[in-house]
């Protein structure tokens, strides 16, 4: 059988199909003379036009056209009078011709039924790819942990994957054929006319929205809606993906919170700090007076009254005379700390080579008769409040001179470095007695100082009013030092 099968299979198409016409035909022609040779007539014309269904059933229209004329001349030779001819007497024609007909539209309709079911199976077969690619599609959209769903365009759920499962609590049985937005009670952030019509225009939409889960939770969701057309460009359906954004948008609100919280608290440390500084200024200046009354009187007393005294009386004179001037000293430092906060600045265009000449000049009486190497580089032109500017420069460059006091030979670098996009670095240089870095945080405090008054006069404010001009012109400050070998100070100002 097999060698059979594999024999019929090498025969071209055509012939197996013409020879099946052939063959129904003969089978057909050979039941019909042997049905008549026992008597039984009338049947050779229902075998013709079943061998032609057959025929036009199982390999079309074509074979099915020689079936028919095979069965017309079979019928005529053999069965109509006079027989064995394919003369056709005038009572045989209306018998052949209601043949003819019946063939004609036997083949007929089973050619029409055949092409019918031929596009039925393809319709099927194409159905069933679609479904099979369609299937693999929610395999896949499945696999994600995203939340996707598909509405139609009444907003009917039409598919609910794995992911929006996860989220929201439903099953696909519990969530397909219901309204999303009676489900998920969904809050838009604008209207949804507004909403439709931008999706309708653009094919797509994006935004937050709010949903309530099947356990009644709120949750906070990232969406981007797509919208399908069909082959006329009508709207059929919306692919909905949403990503579950609540703990960022809970973080967020957390922020905004805290923000506020540190808003308001910056505007009570602000009030604060100008109550203080009122009040430190206002003291300080009502200060002034008695304090230059206990001078002053110190002073008299110490000129005719000295005579009077013993040593230690005259030592004790000594002391209060001095004490009072470190107490005037502090208080105009004071004073002048408080100003800077206070002053409107009156930003020019400010050399800083010309300040550092000044200053230089104005110190001369503290550098007179030492010996001082000075190493000034090119300096910048920048846009500032000159006043201010100087009086930062005083501090700096008086320090590098008062604790380069110890070294026979001191070392005073003033110089730029403009490597920086948006700003530039002044930095003055020194050999002196340096400072343990780890205590560079108290540099800038008031009142902080890391010598002890014996050794190096000042009130430890300068380096905190330096720190309050440069933060005023937008920039910032800091120290390199080691004990013993120096110390570096940075100024970072915004170019002009």
């Amino acid at each position: 059988m097999s060698r059979w099968k594999t024999s019929l299979a090498k025969i071209p198409s055509p012939v197996r199909r013409y020879g099946l016409a052939i063959l129904t035909v003969a089978i057909a022609l050979g039941a019909a003379l042997l049905l008549a040779s026992y008597g039984f007539l009338g049947v050779a014309q229902p075998l013709f036009l079943l061998a032609i269904a057959i025929t036009v059933w199982f390999v079309g229209p074509g074979p099915a056209i020689l079936a028919f004329v095979l069965s017309t001349l079979a019928d005529d030779y053999f069965f109509i009078e006079p027989r064995y001819s394919l003369l056709i007497e005038r009572s045989g024609v209306p018998h052949l011709v209601i043949f003819i007909l019946i063939a004609l539209l036997l083949t007929w309709f089973s050619a029409i039924r055949r092409r019918i079911e031929r596009e039925l199976r393809q319709s099927r077969d194409e159905l069933e790819r679609e479904v099979a690619v369609r299937t693999q599609q929610a395999s896949l959209l499945n696999l994600t942990h995203d939340t996707i769903f598909v509405r139609d365009v009444s907003d009917i759920i039409t598919y609910w994957n794995r992911g929006a499962q996860e989220l929201y609590g439903w099953t696909p049985e519990q969530a397909v054929g219901k309204r999303s937005h009676d489900l998920l009670r969904t809050v838009f952030p604008a209207p949804i006319d507004d909403i439709t019509a931008e999706l309708l225009r653009t094919g797509r939409w994006e935004g937050e929205l709010k949903h309530v889960k099947a356990d009644q939770t709120e949750v906070v969701v990232s969406s981007r809606w797509s919208l399908q057309r069909n082959e006329h460009m009508s709207p059929i359906a919306v692919l909905e993906t949403n990503n579950d954004i609540t703990e960022r948008k809970r973080g967020e609100e957390e922020v905004r919170n805290l923000n506020q919280q540190l808003g308001n608290r910056t505007t009570e440390l602000e009030a604060i700090n100008k109550e203080l500084e009122a009040f430190a200024y206002s003291i300080s200046h009502d200060l002034r007076a008695p304090l230059r009354h206990i001078v002053g009187y110190t002073e008299l007393l110490q000129k005719n009254a000295s005579s009077l005294l013993d040593e230690k009386g005259r030592r004790y004179m000594a002391t209060i005379l001095e004490s009072a001037k470190r107490m005037g000293t502090l208080i105009d430092d004071l004073l002048a700390f408080s100003r800077i906060s206070r002053a409107e600045t009156r930003e020019t265009m400010v050399s800083l080579e010309q300040l550092v000449k000044e200053v230089q000049s104005e110190l001369w009486h503290e550098t007179e008769g030492r010996n001082i190497i000075w190493k000034v580089g090119p300096l910048p032109d920048l846009y500032g409040d000159r006043s201010m500017l100087k009086l930062a420069l005083v501090n700096l460059i008086s320090n590098a001179v008062k604790f380069t006091r110890t070294r026979p030979q001191a070392e005073i670098e003033i110089g730029c470095n403009d490597g920086q996009k948006d700003g530039m670095v002044v930095f003055i240089r020194d050999n002196g007695v340096g400072f343990d870095m780890k205590y560079v945080n108290k540099l800038f405090g008031v009142f902080q100082r890391l010598h002890r008054t014996e050794e190096f006069e000042g009130t430890g404010i300068g380096l905190a009013t330096v720190q309050r001009i440069i933060h005023r012109h937008g920039g910032k400050v800091w120290a390199e030092g080691l004990v013993g070998s120096g110390a570096t100070f940075y100024l970072s100002l915004p170019k002009p």
